[in-house]
């Protein structure tokens, strides 16, 4: 199967299954990573694990039976591919991406619409699309112009050159670079903390962050986000339960309360 899905512990685990291709995907590929994610959901979860098998996260569309003659790019990505970030980029809970080896076009646009994404220090990110006349999409032109500048971005579609796991971090591109063979380990310990956090909290602030990217709203407008946000979650059950451990000086144990409305 090119996608499998595990979940144990409050934890999803999405795996791209089909390392001789370096987990390319087709569009079989993008239908059962849409089917895992709704399955997840439906299962309850409070965090989402996305990884690839193999020496590769994933290194884009697979184009090994594109005919570029008949090919209509425009609607494999916005009826396949677009629909599937948004959906991800949705996700009723934390998620977070392992990230090692290619992770190109659709690969990088996973990532892009992760919440949190360690990469290994080997990991190769960029615009692979000068070497076929293409362009990069998913979302990369956003990312990299927001994060390296105009300059930095086209010099990278231009020249097609690849950057490290360890230059994109330090480029602002992702949350942190981890030593290829840490990088699983390193990732599951921290999904699994996440799962048995406040999820409730954690959605307010996803919701939070969402809509000053996208939206780029204010610094007063998103203080009373915050507020609002705040003013809801105090009637939730993890709130006081978190209030309740730290007056009586023990962990918390959060179940995961339902997250307040951001507008």
């Amino acid at each position: 199967m090119p996608v499998e899905l595990s979940i144990s512990g409050g934890v999803a685990e999405i795996v791209l299954n089909d390392p001789a291709k370096l987990n390319a995907v087709d569009e079989a590929a993008i239908t059962g990573l849409s089917d895992a994610l709704d399955a997840a959901e439906a299962a309850g979860v409070r965090a989402l694990l996305l990884r690839g098998e193999g020496r590769a996260f994933c290194a884009g569309r697979d184009i090994s039976g594109v005919d570029p003659a008949t090919d209509d790019a425009r609607g494999y990505l916005d009826e396949v591919v677009t629909p599937l970030l948004r959906r991800l980029a949705a996700f009723p809970a934390p998620t977070f991406a392992a990230a090692n080896g290619a992770c190109l076009g659709v690969g990088l646009g996973l990532l892009i619409a992760t919440d949190v994404v360690y990469v290994a220090d080997t990991a190769k990110i960029g615009s692979p699309f000068a070497n076929l006349g293409a362009t990069l999409d998913s979302g990369g032109h956003a990312l990299f112009v927001e994060r390296l500048g105009a300059h930095r971005t086209l010099d990278l579609i231009y020249t097609a050159e690849l950057m490290s796991g360890a230059e994109a971090v330090a480029a602002g591109l992702f949350s942190r670079v981890v030593p290829e063979a840490e990088l699983l380990a390193f990732t599951r310990e921290r999904v699994a903390r996440v799962a048995t956090g406040a999820t409730g909290a954690f959605l307010a602030s996803k919701a939070l962050v969402a809509r000053l990217r996208d939206e780029r709203i204010g610094l007063w407008e998103s203080v009373a986000d915050e507020n609002a946000a705040q003013g809801e979650l105090c009637a939730s059950e993890d709130y006081r339960e978190g209030f309740a451990a730290f007056q009586e000086k023990r962990r918390p144990v959060f179940t995961g309360a339902p997250a307040p409305a951001v507008r």
